[in-house]
């Protein structure tokens, strides 16, 4: 089958289009032709060396994809060929076909096509588990996004809105800002020419924020804790901007504030089974009714994948970047 071949880690242009063995599925497992790949920041790590995929996953790059049901392993029977699926998956979704567990496997929702459902599973499943399995979110509580425009962001959103909390976004430019906005953002910060803790504060009169969902790591530490309401929880999902920093403990404690750091790849099959199977219940009928939707910000055919990523790394792009596997 085709794929995208890394043949040494480095920049963008180690990437090319190549031919692998074809997955075959295990037990438990759901081939699928794939129509869409979804392209993540953790594509871009592995892509360079600094993020390896788990013992026994797929070495092609790709986290998430959508596509069509072509075959299933033993022990299988909620599938069948030709269903339309989108899959959360360890590694392989930069290839014509990609074995899934089934537990991880989820119906595409009805309306939308399968190059913008592969943009689907990854960031809103992310930004659900974080903001509400492990931060908690509740309604009229205030949270802050930061990469508001971005994949997870955009998703992390819609959600945050849809369960009737109070949205504050970070983004680096007016564009970004504002379809944060028209995606149900109440505020915007330039993180380029503004103080987001000073402005939290401000639009808050003064408490903080009950839930941050930071992208940026290190660079972000020191402020995102000051930014925290009483009972804030800080959730760490991304490392941009570094891996280590040091945290005032007491300055935490005093306001009983929470730092919980997490990564959805390297989870066990089981927990990834009853994070989807929560997704499934509570969230994915929202988009067969128009309430969610993925917000595609480019689509690239398999072959620029090489552009996918410099692009992403540019930041050029509001929303998710997809790669269409068929073009």
């Amino acid at each position: 089958m085709k794929a995208i071949v890394v043949d040494q880690p480095g920049g963008p242009e180690v990437m090319h289009l190549g031919e692998v063995a074809d997955p075959e599925p295990g037990p438990g497992d759901v081939l699928l032709r794939v129509a869409g790949a979804g392209v993540n920041r953790a594509d871009l790590l592995q892509r360079m060396g600094f993020y390896p995929p788990p013992p026994g996953a797929s070495e092609v790059l790709g986290m998430e994809a959508a596509g069509q049901v072509v075959a299933t392993g033993a022990d299988v029977s909620e599938w069948h060929a030709g269903d339309r699926v989108m899959a959360l998956v360890e590694g392989g979704g930069y290839a014509g076909l990609l074995s899934a567990p089934a537990g991880q496997v989820m119906a595409v929702p009805v309306g939308i096509d399968l190059v913008s459902a592969a943009g689907i599973p990854e960031v809103f499943i992310t930004a659900h588990d974080n903001l509400f399995t492990r931060a908690w979110l509740q309604k009229g509580e205030t949270v802050l996004i930061h990469g508001g425009a971005g994949g997870v962001g955009t998703a992390a959103v819609q959600l945050a809105r849809r369960a009737g909390a109070r949205v504050i976004v970070t983004a680096g430019s007016a564009a970004k800002l504002q379809r944060s906005r028209e995606l149900g953002a109440e505020w915007g910060i330039d993180y380029t020419t503004e103080d987001f803790v000073a402005r939290v504060r401000d639009i808050t009169d003064g408490r903080g924020a009950d839930v941050i969902l930071d992208v940026m790591g290190a660079a972000y530490l020191e402020r995102n804790v000051d930014a925290l309401a009483k009972d804030g929880r800080l959730l760490v999902i991304g490392m941009q901007g570094g891996t280590a920093a040091e945290i005032d403990l007491g300055k935490l404690m005093r306001t009983r504030g929470s730092v919980i750091s997490t990564a959805l790849r390297a989870r066990p099959a089981h927990q990834k089974a009853a994070i989807v199977r929560n997704f499934v219940e509570s969230v994915l009928p929202a988009f067969d009714d128009g309430s969610l939707h993925p917000v595609i910000g480019r689509v690239f055919p398999l072959a620029a994948a090489t552009d996918a990523h410099i692009a992403m790394a540019n930041g050029e792009v509001l929303g998710k970047i997809v790669l269409d596997v068929m073009a």
